[in-house]
């Protein structure tokens, strides 16, 4: 069934509020009525209406007042200004402020009843165009994954064997080898693909940070939570919703997740009123998780619960034969983005990438690529341009976290100390940037 469209009616005579309440109702409309303006923001706190009629003269804050404020808080609601004392000037202020129309006392049902009919027509084609927006940027930020191997055709036959389901993944592969890229293949792919994947990364967030993020918040459940907030399986409604790190989480976030699963409702933080959602939940993470159900890191229930499909993507070093294909797609991409005109890498340039192990995988072929162009004058990407000299990480280190902080420590050099353009770069959010150079003790 579809949602009933909400009225808020507000208006300080009570004759006015009791006749257009029971016309809406009797018209299938879900509604509210407020006596005043301060009234009326006290219920708008607490939820969202699709239209309010608000009156234009009240005691205390008027109409145009409330219509101003409503519009700071929320642009998506139509709002229509009611009023005995009509003239051009005050409709053309009102519509100014943001009114959708403006109707005179006393009201003639029918046209007030056609008024509403055109309000609901255009919510629904803004609605509408959301869903068709969100579907199109989906679509859009999905690079094809390129490779013609056979570790990446079998990701790609995985890929398209669990899409069209509603199963959930654990996506697993060292740092750098595309697991979201994978997520969003498998999104793009899948029926679910007109609705929005959320992507969520646990890693960057604290325990309390994450639950409120997943969540969502009531107005004052804690110091800061000024407002009412939407968490991230809400926003997953009908779609997807992508958990990377996920064995970053706490033992306490692996129980709520767990319930939140088996349930799919959950309780905003500071709140008590269940919400529902509907959404497929896909993982990734660099670690070994059978591993830590073992020793008790992560429980066992949430880990089958999410382990439907494991879907491995292969490091870079098992799949050579895609580094030349990988290394023309970012040529491209970076003489694109910098307006430079195509270049091409010299044999003994390819020669040399070919033979390099890549610990930090495709993203590091990516950055290297980006600083070849960057640093290079020429027609051709010579081996001089590319990161073995004296920027070189060394391949000698075999320890994952000693790969890791000395890779951070060579973008942060790079970019000198440039949070914004080191985070971009690494492709990671800032707080995720922050707390690896808090990790690792890095030092400019």
């Amino acid at each position: 069934m579809e949602k009933k469209i909400s009225i808020l009616i507000v208006d300080d005579e009570d004759s006015v509020r009791d006749s257009l309440n029971l016309w809406f109702t009797e018209d299938g409309y879900r509604v509210e009525c407020a006596e005043n303006a301060k009234k009326a923001l006290s219920i708008l706190e607490s939820g969202s209406f699709d239209i309010i009629l608000t009156d234009l003269k009240m005691p205390g804050m008027d109409g145009l007042e409330l219509l101003r404020r409503i519009r700071a808080l929320n642009k998506e609601s139509i709002i229509i200004v009611m009023t005995a004392f009509a003239s051009v000037d005050t409709a053309v202020k009102a519509l100014k402020d943001g009114a959708f129309d403006y109707v005179t006392k006393p009201f003639d049902p029918d046209d007030l009843s056609h008024l509403i009919r055109n309000a609901t027509k255009q919510i629904s084609l803004t609605h509408e165009n959301e869903t068709l927006k969100k579907r199109v940027d989906s679509l859009e930020n999905v690079e094809d994954l390129i490779g013609k191997s056979e570790a990446i055709k079998r990701v790609l036959k995985e890929i398209e064997s669990v899409a069209p389901t509603n199963s959930s993944v654990i996506i697993t592969g060292e740092s750098g080898t595309g697991k979201e890229l994978v997520a969003r293949a498998i999104h793009a792919n899948s029926l679910r693909k007109f609705y929005p994947m959320v992507s969520v990364h646990c890693g960057a967030l604290t325990e309390s940070l994450l639950e409120s993020e997943l969540f969502g918040h009531e107005k004052g459940a804690f110091t800061g939570a000024l407002y009412n907030r939407k968490g991230r399986f809400e926003m997953a409604d009908s779609g997807t919703i992508f958990l990377d790190e996920i064995a970053t989480i706490s033992q306490k976030m692996q129980i709520e997740l767990l319930r939140v699963l088996e349930s799919k409702s959950f309780m905003r933080v500071g709140g008590n009123k269940e919400i529902s959602s509907d959404f497929r939940v896909i993982c990734a993470t660099n670690r070994d998780l059978k591993s830590m159900v073992e020793k008790g890191a992560f429980r066992e229930d949430l880990y089958y619960r999410l382990n439907v499909m494991n879907i491995h993507v292969p490091p870079l070093r098992e799949r050579v034969e895609d580094i030349p294909l990988l290394t023309d797609y970012f040529i491209k991409k970076y003489c694109t983005s910098m307006n430079k005109p195509k270049i091409t890498m010299e044999p003994t340039a390819l020669k040399r990438i070919l033979g390099y192990q890549f610990p930090g995988n495709i993203r590091e072929l990516e950055n290297m690529i980006e600083r070849a162009i960057v640093v290079g004058n020429g027609k051709k990407i010579s081996l001089k341009d590319l990161p073995f000299g004296k920027d070189a990480i060394d391949s000698s280190v075999e320890s994952l976290d000693e790969f890791e902080k000395t890779f951070i420590l060579q973008i942060l050099n790079k970019y000198n100390w440039n949070i914004s353009r080191t985070a971009q770069a690494l492709k990671v959010d800032r707080v995720t940037l922050y707390n690896k150079i808090k990790k690792y003790g890095l030092k400019s």
